[in-house]
């Protein structure tokens, strides 16, 4: 049953789904569409070209389907849809995608995106994923399946993050962040994610088979780094002091596809290592496939005065 709260601003030009509550100061806008068993329970605004899939839950305060916040953004219509059972805390804000980046943002089934989190235009967010308090996802970001990102971490435009991989609280994430893994605040890789993988069916052998792989992947380089973990992905993947160690992941990745055969979950490590490693620019694959080089600069920047040029 359809129960609208009489102080919700609801376009008749939408498309709601018979069973659905919109509860108080909610604001759904034209090109709407929200399927059955959602649930918005007070002051949530629904906006844009946007489909809601089934048994969504939106706290106060969420923002969906905004328009995206690219300065190359011209007002085109992009859009924005949305799985299953997801959960979207007070104050998230989801926005929709732009032209060059394929023009839409998607989120997948039975995620919680918690308080005060942001979901950037283009983002592919899977499956079974946890966004923390006060988590901001850039532009053109894709996260996996099953993957869980910790309180007031960022990550930047273009970055990827491998499914079943864990990132720690006030991360930084600059670079592709490998699949299976432990991603720590300071840009260190520290283990296998053995406690989440468990949680999701994981056996033992499997385990361990990725553990010896990311022993052999990211050997410790000496006793004064047992305290920090491995190098970080970005001295591996992108800067000039590392481009030696890149080469020594390349030939360690060798030896491991060269030795006992690997399951598929190994395989997909390597897989995702190497693109990132080869394809990839500045440690995230994304940016090699980006679209938007060659564009001219934005208003924005062609309305700013030249140097030298007076400003009244």
């Amino acid at each position: 049953m359809r129960k609208i709260a009489a102080t919700a601003t609801v376009d008749p030009a939408c498309t709601l789904g018979p069973d659905i509550e919109i509860g108080p100061g909610c604001v759904i806008g034209p090109k709407v569409r929200i399927e059955d068993g959602c649930r918005l329970v007070a002051n949530v605004y629904v906006a844009g070209d946007t489909v809601i899939g089934r048994d969504n839950l939106f706290y106060p305060g969420s923002v969906i389907g905004a328009p995206p916040q690219d300065l190359k953004h011209d007002g085109q219509e992009t859009q924005l849809r949305i799985g299953d059972r997801n959960v979207f805390r007070e104050h998230v804000t989801v926005h929709t995608g732009t032209v060059v980046g394929g023009g839409m943002t998607t989120i997948g089934n039975d995620c919680q995106i918690q308080i005060g989190s942001h979901v950037a235009h283009d983002v592919s967010l899977g499956d079974h994923c946890i966004i923390s308090n006060g988590v901001h996802l850039a532009g053109h970001v894709c996260i996996e399946d099953h993957v869980t990102i910790s309180g007031m971490s960022g990550v930047h435009q273009f970055v990827t993050i491998g499914r079943y991989s864990f990132i720690a609280a006030m991360a930084r994430c600059t670079t592709d962040v490998p699949p299976f893994l432990m991603f720590s605040y300071d840009g260190t890789l520290t283990n296998v994610n053995v406690k989440g993988l468990v949680r999701w069916g994981f056996n033992e052998a499997q385990c361990n088979r990725l553990k010896r792989l990311y022993r052999q992947l990211f050997p410790r380089r000496g006793r004064e780094e047992e305290s920090r973990g491995t190098r970080t992905l970005l001295e591996m993947l992108f800067s000039r002091r590392a481009r030696r160690g890149a080469l020594s992941l390349a030939r360690r990745i060798e030896e491991a596809e060269a030795g006992e055969p690997l399951d598929e979950h190994c395989q997909y490590l390597v897989y995702f290592l190497k693109r990132s490693l080869n394809n990839g620019k500045y440690g995230r694959y994304l940016e090699s496939v980006r679209k938007d080089g060659q564009l001219p600069p934005p208003k924005f920047y062609v309305a700013a005065p030249q140097l030298g040029q007076a400003v009244s």
